[in-house]
């Protein structure tokens, strides 16, 4: 099983610069792959492959020196993960790649050759290029380290996450008490047991602060503007310098990166404790499997539902199920666990207005409370197919 170790990263400044060095030369070699694709394609309707890059870009060096400045297996991982993005567009799984930017996600992947990537002790790793870096908050595994992969963030701290091989799971004792789970937005999740977990909703709690360092941020970017170039229909502004040497503006832009970065950090650690202790007291997790991707178009509830992270509230308990020895089934999203009586399972179509909250079955004369009528069916259903 592979598991990602991730901790904050102290490089020096030669370090910092090796680093950022590596991470331009890697959103070099998959924006140039890019536009070679593409062209190659539109000429014969054929793309190249991972091993056609690997091969050209030993060429690329001879003729790009600068390329050989970073490490050779992140230019490598920057090829694959170009040839994996067409993978999945090919397969409709995502949109069509598109050319990596500047401050967007900084990041690149090192593998491990012949030990190029050690844990020397808790607060110390080697890594290639940079060397020993001081680390915090590193977590010491056992297995093999597969790779690391070196990231930076608008706020200016530097991260690595290194990803480990292990043996084997660790499975958990058995409880033998299932549980449905029915995600929300006013609750969070409510148990099949008539447990709310209430949703923190961490972006409208900072909306306003952050709103009012975004509006601070787009005043200092417009006083920078010396004028508007037309192109293709549309206004791009020409700065007087670049916005890179206006100190002013980068510092606003920090402000509203760590804005995000907390807003994210309360929203990863309320996840993670949750969802663990889901895996602790839970053998088998009942879930609908809700269409994030579409639900999202609905544009009076797309803030909360993004806000919510159901998708990275999911992907948890789905690893940690993995490495527990937990089971996780998820019910037909068109599977009427709303309007379906938990008592004698008697439909009611009323019920698909969202503004009922509490109803009676006409059948049995049950009442019952939404949320926790949709979670116990939720749990009946994947109990029912686990036996199928």
């Amino acid at each position: 099983m592979l598991i990602a170790n991730k901790a904050r990263m102290y490089p020096n400044e030669l370090q910092s610069f090796s680093a950022v060095k590596t991470i331009g030369c890697s959103r070099f070699a998959y924006n140039y792959y890019l536009d070679k694709w593409n062209t190659q394609y539109e000429a014969s309707g054929k793309g190249l492959s991972y091993k056609e890059c690997a091969a050209d870009i030993v060429q690329l060096k001879k003729t790009l020196p600068w390329l050989r400045e970073a490490d050779s297996t992140a230019l490598q991982s920057s090829l694959r993960a170009l040839s994996d993005a067409f993978h999945h567009f090919f397969r409709k799984k995502s949109d069509h790649p598109v050319f990596h930017k500047k401050g967007v996600q900084d990041s690149y992947t090192s593998k491990n050759n012949n030990g190029s990537i050690r844990v020397i002790d808790k607060h110390h790793i080697q890594l290639p290029k940079l060397g020993i870096v001081y680390v915090r908050g590193l977590r010491q595994l056992e297995g093999k380290i597969i790779s690391a992969t070196v990231s930076h963030e608008p706020t200016g701290k530097w991260f690595v996450s290194l990803l480990y091989e292990c043996e084997e799971d660790r499975p958990l004792p058995a409880v033998n008490s299932p549980v449905g789970l029915d995600l929300g937005l006013k609750d969070f999740v409510i148990f099949s047991d008539s447990t709310k977990i209430s949703n923190p909703k961490y972006l409208k709690n900072l909306e306003a602060r952050l709103a009012k360092e975004q509006k601070i941020l787009s005043r200092r970017m417009e006083a920078d503007i010396d004028h508007y170039i037309e192109k293709n229909g549309k206004r791009y502004p020409v700065f007087k310098r670049p916005l890179s040497e206006c100190k002013n503006y980068q510092k606003q832009k920090r402000k509203v990166a760590s804005i995000h970065e907390k807003i994210r950090n309360q929203r990863r650690d309320f996840e993670h404790k949750l969802s663990t202790e889901i895996i602790k007291n839970h053998d088998v997790i009942c879930m609908e499997d809700l269409n994030v991707k579409g639900m999202v178009k609905n544009t009076k509830l797309a803030k909360n539902i993004s806000d919510a992270s159901w998708s990275e509230f999911v992907n948890m308990i789905l690893y940690k199920a993995e490495r527990y020895g937990r089971t996780v089934v998820f019910t037909n999203p068109f599977f009427p666990s709303s309007q379906t009586c938990s008592v004698c399972g008697c439909i009611d179509p009323q019920i698909k207005d969202l503004s009922i909250r509490n109803w009676i079955c006409p059948n049995c004369g049950a009442e019952h409370d939404r949320d926790i009528n949709a979670a116990i069916n939720i749990r009946n259903e994947g109990l029912r197919l686990l036996t199928v």
